[in-house]
């Protein structure tokens, strides 16, 4: 795969992708590049106004690009819920879903509508929540993959199952890592039970280095009205070791269309410490391939949501 580009991607007409948290940044990039290679886009975010904007870009950069909107807050299981009846009920299948939607380092504990720690719940829970209700459609797909934006911040990151929502004490930076490390275990647990049971469906990880995008501000701003040291420092360190939102997204489009891409791993940037470069197989830490505590999340997290991986609808 070297040097691999948006230029090398397969034809994607006859696809249908869903791409979570597509109004900005390397999700914005990756819905338009799959648009461009002629996928049906589907784009689900909390932004009604953002949506129309980015439909109409994609469009004038794609002529006959064929995206749509579909409202989503993954802060909220009921809006999980409800996206999820809309999408299953306009479409035959989903080829490729793309779990990409996140908030990073928010100063002060906040907690979504069901109780989870806000990084937790946006990152991690609202996206099995949806991956659970979205299956049929999936497995309904000749050849689907299913691909989670992890984060080089896994590396740091632990599943403080005694603690998992940060109500004893809360560390803004340690959640972020937990709830990245959460999505990482999440897809590899995702691809372990695919093999199992025999599907078709390949669930595999991408990470985008240090891809300038919003969520350097985003999460950290919440609550606050100046940037924090680590959004000060991100911009620092900018000019030298981060690269742009479209190359960001190379390692989740490589992920999501190429004929060599592996289901349990990761893809992420060749280049320094993995921050950027062309997409590789990235290093993946070994406390995250703990296949016991995947085990253990995935339990907890049917626990709190309610939802248990459904019967799938064979053709």
């Amino acid at each position: 795969m070297p040097n691999w580009t948006v230029k090398d991607i397969p034809s994607q007409v006859g696809r249908i992708a869903l791409v979570t948290g597509a109004t900005s940044g390397i999700g914005y990039e990756t819905a338009k590049a799959l648009a461009g290679a002629g996928a049906k886009v589907i784009i689900a975010s909390r932004n009604e106004r953002k949506g129309a904007e980015v439909l109409a870009e994609i469009r004038a950069a794609t002529a006959g690009a064929d995206v749509t909107f579909e409202p989503l807050d993954l802060a909220s299981l009921d809006s999980v819920a409800r996206a999820a009846k809309r999408i299953s009920a306009s479409v035959p299948q989903i080829d490729l879903l793309i779990n990409n939607a996140g908030v990073m380092a928010i100063p002060d504990r906040h907690e979504t509508e069901d109780g989870f720690e806000m990084q937790m719940g946006a990152n991690y829970f609202g996206h099995f929540a949806l991956n659970m209700r979205l299956l049929p459609k999936v497995l309904a797909a000749a050849n689907p993959r299913v691909v989670t934006v992890s984060s080089l911040a896994h590396r740091s990151g632990k599943i403080n199952f005694d603690d998992l929502q940060w109500k004893k004490s809360y560390s803004s930076w340690r959640a972020y890592c937990q709830s990245k490390l959460a999505t990482l275990m999440f897809s590899l647990e995702f691809d372990r039970i695919a093999c199992a049971e025999g599907w078709s469906l390949m669930s595999t990880a991408a990470h985008p280095g240090f891809a300038v995008t919003g969520l350097q501000s985003t999460g950290p701003r919440m609550g606050r009205d100046r940037p924090g040291l680590l959004e000060r420092f991100g911009k620092l360190m900018e000019p030298v070791l981060s690269q742009s939102a479209a190359a960001g997204a190379l390692p989740t489009l490589f992920a999501a269309t190429s004929p060599d891409a592996e289901g349990g791993v990761m893809y992420g940037p060749d280049g320094f410490y993995e921050l950027k470069g062309p997409p590789v197989r990235a290093k993946i830490v070994p406390y995250a391939q703990n296949k016991a505590i995947w085990r253990r999340l995935w339990q907890v997290s049917e626990q709190l949501t309610g939802l248990r991986m459904p019967a799938p609808v064979m053709a």
